[in-house]
This record gives structure tokens, sequence and C-alpha cells, in this order.
């Protein structure tokens, strides 16, 4: 045992560890993400159009970004403020994505996941009504 540790204590392990991460069943996360939803004013949940919330394990890289590349959320599509009178022809529905491996290796309660989970989604959500990054990072929705 290392001399910096009082008796009785465990000894550290040595070397690289991996960090705490929490664990969360496929039915319990989607309830999360659900509860994130239904959880948005509904003035604001009538304004979204032709909107899709899909969740998944992990973000795949696209070819040429970086394969390092981890993300918590994704919104795929057209925001409302860049639609025009033809956008409804024939449009399929903007994606919401929300990836839960990267969120679960984050956090490391329940609580944190959930809180996680709603961040992510408001901002998924805000990238729908034509909010970029940087003006969410300002509203520290980031």
């Amino acid at each position: 045992m290392p001399a910096s540790l009082p008796p009785g204590l465990p000894a550290a392990h040595e070397g690289p560890s991996e960090p705490l991460r929490f664990t969360m069943s496929e039915d319990e996360f989607e309830a999360a993400v659900q509860d994130a939803l239904d959880s948005i004013p509904d003035k604001l949940a009538r304004a979204m159009d032709n909107v899709a919330v899909f969740i998944e394990d992990d973000y795949v890289p696209k070819p040429g970004e970086d394969p390092d590349t981890v993300l918590l959320g994704l919104y795929e599509g057209v925001p409302l403020t860049e639609r025009d009178s033809w956008w409804d022809a024939g449009s399929l529905p903007d994606r919401i994505t929300i990836f839960r491996e990267s969120i679960l290796d984050l956090c490391v309660s329940r609580e944190d996941v959930i809180h996680e989970v709603a961040v992510t989604v408001v901002h998924e959500i805000a990238h729908h009504f034509g909010i970029d990054d940087d003006r969410l990072h300002e509203l520290g929705w980031g």
C-alpha cells in the first residue's frame, strides 16, 4: 500500500483508469428523451414543423470528418428561418438524433443523464428554429 494512504484504506490502482460512466437501459434513456420533449412549452412545441426525433447509440463521423468526432445530438434539416413557400412540397421531415452512448459516457449519475439529455434536446430543437451554435453558447445551451 502506498505510504500516502492512511492504514485501512484500499490501495489506489496504479496507471490509467477508466472514468466512471453511468449505465442506463435503452428504455430508461428513451423515457428521459421523451420527458425532455414533453417539457418543451406547448406554444413552442406547436411551432415545430415536420420534425422526427431519433435515438442512436453513437455518432458515426462522415467521410472527411475527424474520426474522433463525438456528438451528443445532431439536427439535420432546413431550419424554419430558411424555409420558403416551396419547402413543404414533398420535403422529408427534419431529423433530430440524440446519441445515447455519447451522453452516458459524460455522465456519472441518473441526474446527470437527465440534465444532459434535456440540454441536448433543447439545443437541437433550437437549431430547428434557426438558432446557431454561437448564439446557443451565449444563451448557456451550448
